[in-house]
């Protein structure tokens, strides 16, 4: 197997892991330190960089059943809402409802749909991720190197990302920063859940959101619907769930969250014509990982929300 340009300098370990996928993580380990895994013929170790050009020689690998029928059953090939695409990478608008990667009790997301919809495609990889219950942009790198880049933009707090957000009764206008620290932690049934913590948790991750009230809707009494405002929610920390535990956090959950919301309310709301969580991924500012132009994408509300948003003042 050669290494092609957009695998040089990644490790040896990752590099068998994206491309024997469906053998077991202890079985690529195994091979590396018996040394039967060889580049350009001399043994190597897990941490070995491999460099475009390199010549990779394995042994026979077994593949899970779990994987081999993976394989044998694919995920549905699908495009997505394009809003960019150049050869590094492509952003697209995510419906709500889909899952951005198969794991966890779902077979296959948006990653492995959009494989299978460009078998040309030599590299797609998410750079970032968003809820299931969560529309909008979501960016897929083409490289490697695109990859790396926007991750560190990412990571270091770089990029732009805000939110529309319709939540229950009036935000104070005065409350501008939430910086309050998360704490995550798991259900009995293994699923993930986050909570507001102190200071004082050696397990709290410092989390901030910035709060901006785009428009309000008076409480409609025949309903049973309390006041509701629709806010533009920037995230300077993308930690699971922040937007919408935060918010809740205030007093103020998100409309449709069947995680952190108000039951009853959702079902007022479900009756009124809202079948989905309002949370909805509309702006995003990065650098471009080549060109070093700065952008800024936009998705608009999606009609289901569209329909349910109060008009601004």
């Amino acid at each position: 197997m050669l290494v092609d340009a957009d695998s040089g300098g990644q490790r040896l370990d990752n590099f068998l892991m994206r491309h024997l996928k469906g053998v077991p993580k202890t079985h690529v380990y195994r091979i590396i330190r018996s040394g039967e895994v060889r580049i350009n013929k001399g043994r190597a170790s897990a941490d070995t960089r491999v460099q475009a050009g390199d010549s990779v020689r394995l042994p026979p690998v077994r593949v899970s059943e779990k994987m081999a029928d993976k394989a044998a059953h694919p995920a549905p090939a699908r495009e997505f809402p394009l809003l960019y695409e150049d050869e590094h990478l492509l952003a697209i608008d995510k419906p709500a409802g889909v899952a951005v990667h198969g794991g966890s009790g779902v077979s296959f997301g948006v990653i492995e749909q959009l494989r299978q919809a460009r078998p040309q495609a030599k590299f797609l990889e998410l750079v970032h991720r968003l809820d299931r219950e969560t529309s909008g942009i979501l960016l897929v790198a083409k490289k490697r190197s695109a990859l790396t880049h926007l991750q560190d933009q990412f990571r270091e707090r770089e990029t732009g990302k805000t939110y529309l957000a319709l939540v229950q009764g009036l935000w104070p206008a005065k409350l501008k920063v939430i910086d309050t620290p998360l704490h995550k932690y798991l259900l009995p049934d293994g699923e993930r859940r986050v909570r507001v913590t102190s200071a004082e948790d050696p397990d709290g991750m410092r989390s901030i959101t910035l709060v901006k009230v785009r428009a309000t809707a008076a409480a409609r009494p025949a309903q049973g619907l309390p006041a509701m405002s629709l806010l533009e929610v920037t995230i300077k920390t993308g930690r699971t769930h922040q937007i919408r535990v935060h918010l809740a956090a205030q007093g103020h959950p998100i409309a449709g969250d069947d995680k952190y919301g108000d039951f009853d309310w959702n079902k007022r709301l479900q009756k009124a014509g809202l079948k989905r969580m309002f949370l909805h991924a509309w702006r995003l500012q990065f650098t471009h990982p080549a060109s070093g132009e700065r952008l800024q994408l936009l998705a608009e509300l999606p009609p289901e929300l569209q329909a349910f948003a109060p008009a601004p003042a």
